[in-house]
């Protein structure tokens, strides 16, 4: 009877323990995903990975004032109906341009971008920002808005994507270290 007693005592201890961490906020509940691009909500859609395209291989690698930058996201759409982009305004550009997919089906991502996907799996979009009011260089953010019709407004910061492949510039020339 006692070894039943001090069995049943064990494995409430073990539940009790166990539930300790039950409830407790976690490290990762706060996290944000480790992509480059920015994240926003409203309502059922959701902006992921939003930000604008490199400028290129030109140097400086910057858009200049007057340029057309394109941006990059995606679009989900998480609700169980369809929604529609309206507009998408920004005060760095004195335009902004949106073609090509504009509805937004329901349970369903549309791919932002000046490149379409793959083979067309996924419905397309293109933002351009037009007719840029200053120079923007990698790493800057800018503003954007976007109004859908059911979700509403959104505001999204837009960082100037940064190059893919690290720099390789020349090694410096170093007397002291054995340079010549």
């Amino acid at each position: 009877m006692k070894r039943r007693m001090i069995g049943a005592g064990m494995a409430g201890i073990a539940l009790l323990v166990a539930g300790c961490g039950a409830g407790q906020i976690t490290q990762t509940d706060t996290q944000e995903a480790a992509v480059n691009g920015a994240s926003a909500e409203v309502k059922t859609i959701a902006i992921r990975n939003a930000e604008v395209a490199y400028p290129g291989d030109v140097q400086p690698a910057a858009y200049l004032e007057g340029d057309d930058a394109d941006v990059v996201m995606s679009i989900v759409n998480t609700g169980e109906k369809a929604d529609e982009l309206l507009s998408v305004t920004s005060d760095v550009a004195d335009d902004v341009t949106v073609s090509g997919t504009k509805s937004v089906p329901a349970d369903t991502t549309v791919s932002v971008g000046p490149e379409e996907p793959q083979a067309g799996k996924q419905l397309h979009a293109e933002i351009t920002l037009n007719g840029l009011k200053q120079q923007l260089r990698p790493g800057q953010d800018v503003m954007a808005t976007l109004t859908f019709r059911d979700a509403g407004t959104v505001e999204v910061h837009l960082p100037v994507k940064v190059p893919e492949e690290p720099r390789h510039d020349a090694p410096a020339h170093d007397e002291e270290h054995g340079g010549h």
